[in-house]
């Protein structure tokens, strides 16, 4: 079943796609939108089930979410875009970089990893989706996943934005969680799509970031042939919500530099 995506899209200008990270919604990326839109096409879908996308009934499957950005593209009539995924939407980024190369004017990878999960993690993704499915709700993301999606400094001194975080967790439809984390345990390590990547790749990491770390960002950058890797000091997985001016700059930078040489 084909599934079309809920897009935001504002802004004119070479266009930057944003993939947003579990368990969240395009919403997340409201200081992009604030802080790009005068630059870039800025384009930040709901991934299937979550904010205003319909789940559908297809077995879990980033390959599967990646060919839903795809037709995206198409029906927005963006023949290629600046791609930028953080955590989930990072491993849906490199989807489409394996499944529709041609979309993708540059890779931006943001607190990601091109690994698969390690057992332990597959299997703590499996038992919450079992979770889900059992409570019908996500008490158990917040237990388990809120903690660790933003550094002790956002904990400590951002009081506003781990609110907002907190509330982007609990608005999420259970389904879309449970079909999401089943589908990120059963994905594919993406080296090898990155080491034939022919664009030029920004890979970012928070600096507080537990969950994707330093040496992940590393791992990736160092396997792609055009990268550079910048981190983000006091972030922790969600440095775009967390640090949203010094993502934006180094987003703004990488973007410019590339429409500048594709024009």
């Amino acid at each position: 079943m084909t599934v079309q995506l809920y897009a935001r899209d504002i802004g004119t200008g070479t266009p930057l796609v944003l993939l947003h990270a579990f368990p969240l919604s395009s919403a997340m990326w409201l200081g992009q939108r604030e802080g790009l839109a005068g630059r870039f096409r800025v384009i930040t879908p709901d991934l299937r089930g979550f904010g205003g996308s319909r789940l559908g009934a297809d077995e879990p499957s980033v390959e599967l979410m990646a060919d839903d950005v795809a037709r995206m593209f198409r029906r927005l009539g963006v023949a290629r875009a600046v791609v930028g995924g953080l955590s989930m939407g990072g491993y849906v980024a490199m989807a489409l970089c394996r499944r529709h190369p041609d979309l993708v004017l540059g890779l931006v990878l943001a607190d990601t990893k091109a690994a698969e999960d390690t057992d332990t993690v597959r299997l703590a993704r499996l038992r919450q989706a079992e979770a889900i499915d059992r409570d019908g709700d996500v008490s158990v993301l917040l237990d388990e996943v809120l903690p660790h999606l933003v550094g002790p400094t956002t904990l400590r001194q951002r009081a506003l934005v781990y609110g907002r975080v907190r509330g982007l967790v609990q608005s999420t439809p259970p389904p879309a969680a449970a079909w999401a984390l089943r589908a990120m345990a059963a994905r594919e390590p993406s080296f090898e799509t990155l080491r034939g990547l022919k664009v030029p790749a920004l890979v970012m990491v928070g600096s507080e970031d537990a969950v994707s770390t330093e040496d992940d960002a590393r791992a990736m950058a160092d396997v792609m042939p055009n990268a550079e890797l910048t981190v983000i000091p006091r972030a922790g997985h969600l440095c775009a919500v967390e640090q949203p001016d010094l993502f934006n700059q180094a987003v703004s930078e990488f973007a410019a530099a590339l429409a500048r040489a594709s024009q």
